[in-house]
Parts: structure tokens; sequence; C-alpha cells
């Protein structure tokens, strides 16, 4: 079944179950927080966010620069600041693939199914394999992670979980990322993330390449 969702397209990738603070200061995206404010069932103030591809963009190249899968964003807080504008709290809800956009108001809206979390079978040495290299990954960064101190243990035991925590946690170019959220089950998920960790790690360990950015800080992403 199709819904319409409004569309926010970000130079991120959001992924269900990761909460994403938001700056919101264009007139068009202020008016759609107004319009999810009035809404009184608080589940249902969902709009969708769309990774716009790497070296693209939306004004010049429309919806061509974005992805086809995104994530539904439900509107958790919303504080009004200097007037119209406001600083915004949502959490990753669930995944989306794109049908058709409409582009004839300010504000994009898509037609949208939204995808299944189909239930897989995971193998454990993978599980284990997965496991053992983000705990690595975690550790390397040291300080630079919330919890330095976290081990195998203090990781989630559902597969999707942990395949969407793991998606979040990496710092990674967009595409890969996507990939990750476009995958098409946890087993799958977790498969290119155990690949990718191994690379990350490889590059800290024999370059000392640190990642730059890490991503369980909470940052404003600017719309």
């Amino acid at each position: 079944m199709l819904t319409t969702l409004p569309l926010f397209p970000l130079n991120t990738v959001l992924v269900p179950g990761l909460v994403m603070p938001l700056h919101i200061f264009e007139p068009r995206y202020c008016e759609l927080v107004e319009t999810l404010l009035a809404n009184p069932d608080t589940e249902a103030r969902e709009f969708g966010v769309i990774a716009v591809r790497d070296g693209r963009s939306v004004d010049r190249e429309g919806v061509d620069a974005l992805y086809e899968i995104g994530t539904g964003a439900v509107l958790r807080t919303a504080d009004r600041c200097d007037g119209n504008l406001f600083d915004i709290v949502t959490i990753g809800s669930r995944r989306f693939l794109i049908h058709a956009v409409d582009t004839s108001a300010p504000l994009a809206t898509a037609s949208v199914e939204f995808l299944d979390e189909p239930t897989s079978q995971i193998n454990n040495e993978l599980l284990q394999q997965v496991v053992r290299r983000f705990t690595t990954y975690r550790s390397v960064l040291g300080g630079r992670f919330a919890d330095d101190n976290a081990t195998a243990a203090d990781l989630p035991d559902d597969p999707t979980v942990l395949s969407y925590l793991i998606t979040a946690s990496m710092v990674l170019p967009t595409a890969e990322r996507q990939s990750l959220l476009g995958a098409l089950d946890a087993n799958q998920r977790l498969t290119l993330a155990s690949q990718l960790l191994a690379r990350e790690n490889a590059l800290i360990s024999v370059l000392s390449a640190i990642p730059a950015l890490d991503l369980l800080t909470s940052i404003h992403y600017p719309n």
C-alpha cells in the first residue's frame, strides 16, 4: 500500500532507531513542522528523510539527485527559536521506497511504500565476526564514542537492531551507508557491514586514518 509523505532531503542517511536533531529555518520546512505539531496523533507526526547523492544538488537536478530508499522521521520535540524557526528532535522509524515524487508545491511529497523488515536466519559465525569487528572499531576510536568502555555484551541481541546500530555508527561515504540502509534484510546488512568494518579497521590500524566525524555525537543538520 502506498502512502504520501512530505520529503526532507539531507546530505546524510537516517536509519531506523537513530535520533536526529535538526535546525529548521526554510519556510516550507517550518510550515511542515507546524502541520506536524497540529496532528494530535504524535506517532503520525512523520516525514520522509531521503539522502542526496554525493556531489549532486537537489536545486539543480531535482529528484534525480535523491536515492530511492529513505527512512521515516517521527517528530518527537520542537522548540521554537528566533521567530518562526525550530530546533527539532526526530527519530528514524521505518524504511520506505519512493514510487513517485510530486514537486508541484514548494514542499515535495512522495508516494512511498514502507518496507518490511524480513526475519532472517543469521549465521552465528557471521554474527560473532561482525560483533568482534565492530567492538574493535569502537575500541580503536577510543574516547570519540559516548561510551568508550562499551563491550560486545552491551550490543543489542536483535540482529536487525544491531545492523542499524552499526549502520548509524560507522563513518562512511553516503553511498556506502545507503547500501547498508537498502539491504534486503539484517543478514545482508550485517554481511556488508562486516566487510566495511574489516576495511575501516585495517585503514585505522595501518594508516592511523581516524575518521573525522563521530556520528554518535548529536549533530544539527541545517536544512
